[in-house]
């Protein structure tokens, strides 16, 4: 006779059962899995991201002359074999990599082939190309917050992502630095998402293809993903950088036609160097606070804050989002530090403003629950809970008025070069010239073929200008006897006879002098757009629009475009 044992199925809650164990990682895994269900998929990212980021392509002002004259300019000489040069890409000190320049070649030498009359289109092309990297970054992102943390957080970023000045305009930026922005908010996803080797191939393509002094702000992902998984992420890490440098030096070898590189020459330039930055004008240690809070209002704010909410909150968010979350501070403050500051600089960290502004919105309620009593509904906790959509309301409303606000008050220069294109009866070898304006000049991919030259009239400044790559010297090869890296202006930066130009922009403001263009017997005015004044217009109402305030309260000049009458 065989006998069969009845073995006790252990209760729930016999805490000393393998049962019982296991019962609880499953139920924990299915929970889990159950938020996931709940969080959000791709769709609503790309979708939201990629609407805002078209808008941001197709309405952006040019916020900065390095955009055009070291990124745009080289780029329409490679497609059009003309353009501006900068002493940076004077092959004697070959400062930028040609590598970057090319990455966006693969879309505007397409572009070019398709609209072939039209250069202002493949402008265009480029700046949707730049969005699209934008919209997948950032997508990973958003996602990879919904899945660790949560349907809230991620959408509260994902708003922050879409509408926030800084993002808006920095995510169709041709600048180095908003290619690591990409790189740093694709790779924190990643990171988010446990995948630690993808996490450090990215953050090396962001250092070498986009900026290298950006390798700060990647520092804490690139630690702890090698922490994670040492071996495979180390060789990730390496063959990417490995591959990437050697590119770099393969392709500035076939521009530069010297055996070179110019991530090194950069990084020697500014560090070893002692580096010559302060030429070009410094800023006090608050520029970036000020600057921080122009393009992100109170999200800026709140993103500072995230340190302080952390003891309330170090059971959920370390340590992987303080890990994402802090090369916002590390980056703020070293670059705090130095005394050359542009707005450009801060690009990189843009995104992980709108993380840590989320995670803090997110957790005003747990501010003021009872830690012991984790469903307290007291009225403060529940005022708390009301807050957090009115705080991103706010947020949203002060980030569209001051894009309102950028978009009509500075559109003019992208504007007025637009219409030499239906002024071609002027004829081919027609002269553009450009005084004090130099600055805003929106790059030649807005000058139409039948204007051989774009000249700049001498008006004071003695600072060094670009000038036309030269083919005779050797195009990308050249190193023209009149560039220095010491920012003095050279003789053959400016024209001399006015009387060859056929075109004249001038901006023209409120000042008690004449311009050029005032001489209505030699000059046409053919255009004009109105120019925000800043200096004579209220920092409150030229930074953020306020409806029928900011027409009454600013001042405006005209952006003027002339053509010479003939005589």
């Amino acid at each position: 006779m065989v006998l069969t044992t009845r073995q006790r199925r252990p209760l729930p809650s016999d805490p000393s059962s393998s049962s019982s164990e296991s019962y609880s990682k499953v139920d924990k895994q299915g929970r889990s899995e159950e938020g996931q269900d709940k969080g959000l998929r791709w769709f609503l990212p790309l979708f939201a991201l990629g609407m805002l980021r078209y808008m941001s392509a197709t309405s952006n002002i040019i916020h900065d002359c390095d955009e055009v004259f070291n990124y745009w300019e080289p780029l329409h000489f490679l497609l059009y074999q003309s353009g501006f040069q900068t002493w940076e890409y004077s092959s004697q000190f070959s400062l930028r990599s040609y590598l970057y320049i090319v990455l966006h070649e693969l879309v505007g030498r397409p572009a070019s082939w398709f609209f072939s009359d039209e250069k202002v289109r493949v402008f265009y092309a480029v700046r949707l190309f730049l969005g699209l990297l934008s919209v997948i970054a950032d997508a990973v992102l958003v996602v990879a917050l919904s899945r660790k943390y949560g349907k809230r957080i991620a959408s509260y970023a994902l708003a922050m992502l879409c509408l926030t000045s800084g993002c808006f305009f920095a995510s169709t930026s041709f600048l180095p630095s908003s290619f690591s922005m990409y790189a740093l908010s694709l790779s924190s996803g990643l990171f988010l998402l446990e995948k630690p080797a993808l996490a450090v191939a990215v953050a090396a393509t962001g250092v070498i293809l986009g900026w290298p002094f950006s390798i700060l702000a990647f520092l804490p992902v690139t630690y702890y993903s090698l922490a994670k998984k040492f071996k495979r992420t180390f060789l990730a890490g390496s063959v990417t950088s490995i591959l990437l440098l050697a590119l770099s030096v393969l392709v500035d070898y076939y521009y530069y036609r010297r055996w070179t590189s110019s991530v090194l020459n950069l990084l020697i330039y500014n560090i070893v160097g002692g580096g010559e930055s302060h030429l070009y004008g410094t800023e006090g240690p608050l520029f970036y606070l000020r600057n921080g809070f122009n393009n992100f209002n109170f999200c800026f704010v709140l993103a500072l804050l995230f340190l302080v909410i952390l003891p309330i909150t170090r059971k959920k968010y370390t340590p992987d989002l303080l890990i994402v979350v802090s090369p916002l501070y590390i980056w703020l403050g070293f670059m705090s530090l130095q005394p050359h500051k542009e707005e450009r600089f801060l690009y990189p960290i843009y995104p992980l403003v709108c993380v840590a502004a989320a995670a803090v919105i997110e957790n005003f309620p747990d501010l003021f629950r009872d830690k012991h009593n984790p469903h307290d509904n007291s009225w403060i906790v529940m005022t708390a809970k009301i807050l957090r959509p009115v705080t991103l309301s706010l947020i949203l409303c002060a980030s569209h008025a001051r894009t309102f606000s950028l978009i009509n008050g500075y559109a003019a220069p992208l504007e007025v070069y637009k219409i030499l294109e239906h002024h071609d009866e002027a004829g081919k070898g027609s002269v553009l010239c450009v005084g004090s304006e130099w600055h805003r000049y929106p790059s030649s991919f807005f000058v139409p073929d039948y204007v051989s030259e774009v000249r700049w009239i001498d008006d004071g400044f003695r600072g060094l200008l670009p000038l036309p790559f030269n083919s005779t010297l050797g195009g990308t090869a050249a190193a023209p006897p009149y560039f220095n890296d010491k920012n003095k202006a050279s003789d053959e930066q400016y024209i001399r006879d006015l009387d060859v130009c056929t075109f004249l922009v001038e901006l023209h403001l409120n000042r008690p002098y004449l311009y050029r263009g005032s001489d209505l017997g030699t000059w046409e005015p053919i255009a004009a757009f109105p120019y925000l004044d800043r200096e004579f217009s209220p920092p409150l109402y030229r930074s953020f629009f306020i409806p029928y305030l900011w027409q009454q309260k600013n001042s405006f000049g005209l952006y003027k475009l002339f053509k010479r009458i003939p005589k």
